[in-house]
């Protein structure tokens, strides 16, 4: 009785043993692609943090503007590219049309390993429509 006891402690010794580390590697294989989704995650966000201040830009150029109208379209766009430049963007458009302003902005934005990509925004001020 004895050695078959000796037997079956040396066979689960030997079965464990051979495990070789699979879960070791699995482990580290799912932890470098969280990694990888988690930086993933971060350039996208990054992304979408640069086209909502590239609309705030283009927000705040349209109604800076439109408050200098009164002065003429070149002192208006003026004003629209100082407040982009002040924002880190630039204008690609100014229309003004009678009381109405449209700006266009964009800016480059890094991207890590997706490159750098350009992030575009529009926006109108001018008075307010009345139906009546």
């Amino acid at each position: 009785m004895r050695a078959r006891r000796e037997t079956s402690r040396g066979s689960t010794r030997r079965a464990l043993a051979g495990d070789g580390g699979g879960a070791t590697v699995f482990v580290c294989v799912v932890l470098a692609a969280l990694i990888c989704f988690t930086l993933v995650v971060a350039q996208v966000g990054a992304v979408v943090v640069a086209r909502h201040r590239a609309q705030g830009a283009a927000d705040l150029g349209a109604l800076g503007a439109a408050v200098v109208l009164v002065e003429g379209a070149e002192a208006g766009c003026a004003e629209a590219g100082e407040v982009a430049r002040r924002m880190g963007v630039r204008v690609r458009r100014c229309l003004v049309a009678q009381w109405d302003v449209v700006v266009d902005v964009e800016a480059n934005v890094s991207a890590g390993v997706f490159g750098v990509r350009t992030v575009r925004a529009s926006a109108r001020a001018g008075p307010v429509e009345e139906n009546g």
